[in-house]
């Protein structure tokens, strides 16, 4: 008899439980706070070591219904965010511009087999290694996250046209994402704010984080390009090949460049109009203050996107107006990491973005706005089931903070640490922050919640503040691909269409290994003179 997995509400619903339960078990206690100012000019909320103390339980019974509520209120950021994401590509989908553009460059690309190098290595093989190291530094550079959910609609449908799977496509995007995240370069989210709460210099002990991140990059790719060959041999030994029908009936093989339609008036109003805005924020913004690490660099970066987007956009609607949709999303991409690294973006400005590309892409299409508003109502449709799981799966978090026990999980496991030298201090750090990570996802949350306690704590056993900060990292990021808490992850998933109980399946043994592998890149720090630590 085979094994029914429950649908991933179920098991969300099933943890709220569990969680409501440990509220009558354990223990209520809390930690003092205390604030502190903030790199963006605000002021950030963190614990004050040695200041925990009990205080009185507070059983959830029927507060695991309205928990649901309260996940939906402080996840309504990203849910909002996969709805604005889910409509626009809906419209873009629908012109048909993804699907020949993925056609078109896989096109170009086996053109390169001629070539010896090429046809040794594999094409695709090349293919997938750049996009992972790009998406790998942008988590490492300026810690992308959230943003991969847009690249999802992408690289999926990509994978697929390349016969793989669409987890094939998770893992070239989001996971690579996550592993730069866990390997931290300069990372502001994670990495700066440790550094700043542990007293140590900005993006110290870069050398050997350049290291670790290389090696985690490299393994994350390495398993990708296995997986990938295994399931281009043998499509059905995914365990998403039935489900995948959802991409193939939406991916058209037979479309070709050939197909794709002149431009009309409307698509030369839509590049006219955007030319305009482009130019006014040039002149608005001429110089940008790029932030890469500690470092800020001014550059003409509107001024250069908007005379490229005029040059191309020229030449793209020349060709067709799939050619100019196309040339929207690449600007809507290179606008993005303009405003992340330039301006802060963050969730809200992003979705907007992509929100306003999907009405350009509609009217550049020669749809009336009427046609739009109901491809964007399909598009919400389609992905309100991911939005949901997110909102539903920030209950889990509501019922430990309302029933006063993560305070005193934390406090429990920091008890472990002491008179276990300093390997095993260290190891009991690592498995604290890993286990908290299933509970709080948030990097920069938890480095408030854990640092002060933990820095201070290494003091004591004499492992350096640098390592704690390294532990934390690595604990923050590897159980990101897994846990069920994590908006992000939902929502890539969801986007995707991949059950979370199959992505578990998949992935479980990969994120074991990572986090051995990330206890053994501890441990050199240890007995070695490495700068920084």
């Amino acid at each position: 008899m085979k094994l029914k997995i429950p649908h991933t509400f179920t098991i969300v619903f099933i943890i709220v439980i569990v969680c409501a339960v440990m509220t009558w078990i354990i223990p209520g206690g809390e930690f003092e706070r205390t604030t502190v100012p903030s790199d963006s000019g605000g002021e950030r909320s963190i614990v004050v070591p040695g200041s925990y103390h009990t205080v009185d339980n507070a059983p959830q019974t029927w507060q695991i219904f309205t928990a649901f509520f309260k996940g939906f209120e402080r996840t309504s950021y990203i849910i909002a965010f996969i709805l604005m994401i889910g409509g626009a590509f809906w419209v873009v989908n629908h012109t048909k511009t993804i699907d020949i553009g993925i056609v078109s460059f896989l096109h170009s690309t086996q053109k390169l087999q001629r070539y010896k190098l090429f046809k040794f290595v594999g094409v695709n093989n090349c293919v997938i290694t750049l996009i992972m190291i790009l998406f790998s530094l942008f988590g490492a550079i300026f810690g992308m996250s959230e943003e991969t959910i847009a690249f999802i609609a992408i690289f999926v449908p990509l994978s697929i046209s390349m016969g793989y799977d669409s987890i094939v496509g998770v893992l070239m995007c989001s996971m690579a994402a996550n592993i730069g995240f866990a390997g931290a370069i300069f990372n502001p989210f994670t990495l700066g704010i440790a550094q700043g709460l542990s007293g140590l210099p900005p993006y110290s002990g870069m050398g050997y984080r350049i290291l670790c991140w290389a090696l985690l990059t490299f393994i994350i790719i390495a398993f990708t390009l296995w997986y990938a060959a295994r399931i281009k041999n043998n499509p059905q030994k995914s365990i998403m090949y039935e489900l995948d029908q959802y991409w193939r009936d939406r991916i058209n093989p037979t479309e070709t460049t050939d197909t794709a339609q002149p431009a009309t008036t409307s698509t030369w109003i839509v590049y006219a109009s955007i030319s305009i805005i482009l130019i006014i924020s040039s002149i608005l913004h001429p110089q940008t203050d790029l932030s890469i690490g500690d470092s800020t660099y001014q550059l003409p970066l509107l001024p250069i996107l908007a005379g490229g987007y005029i040059l191309l956009g020229f030449v793209a609607a020349r060709r067709s107006v799939h050619h100019f949709i196309f040339n929207i999303l690449l600007f809507t991409i290179l606008i993005l990491i303009v405003g992340v690294l330039g301006y802060h973006w963050y969730v809200m400005e992003i979705a907007g973005l992509f929100f306003a590309m999907g009405f350009a892409a509609g009217f550049a299409y020669n749809l009336h706005l009427d046609r739009i508003v109901k491809l964007y109502l399909d598009g919400f449709k389609d992905i309100l089931t991911a939005a949901l799981v997110v909102g539903i799966a920030g209950g889990i978090i509501v019922i430990l903070e309302d029933g006063k026990i993560i305070d005193t999980l934390l406090y429990a496991a920091s008890q472990t640490m002491t008179g276990s030298g300093k390997e095993g201090a260290l190891g009991a750090m690592y498995a604290i922050q890993n286990l908290l990570n299933i509970f709080i996802p948030s990097g920069s949350a938890k480095a408030a919640l854990t640092i002060p306690m933990m820095a201070e704590f290494s003091d004591i056993v004499g492992i350096s503040r640098q390592l704690t900060v390294l532990a934390f990292q690595f604990g923050d990021g590897f159980t990101n691909m897994l846990t069920p808490t994590s908006g992000v992850l939902i929502g890539c998933l969801g986007v995707a269409h991949i059950p979370y109980s199959k992505w578990v399946k998949f992935i479980w043994p990969l994120v074991i290994a990572f986090i051995v592998l990330g206890f053994i890149l501890l441990l050199p720090p240890i007995y070695l003179s490495i700068t920084g630590f």
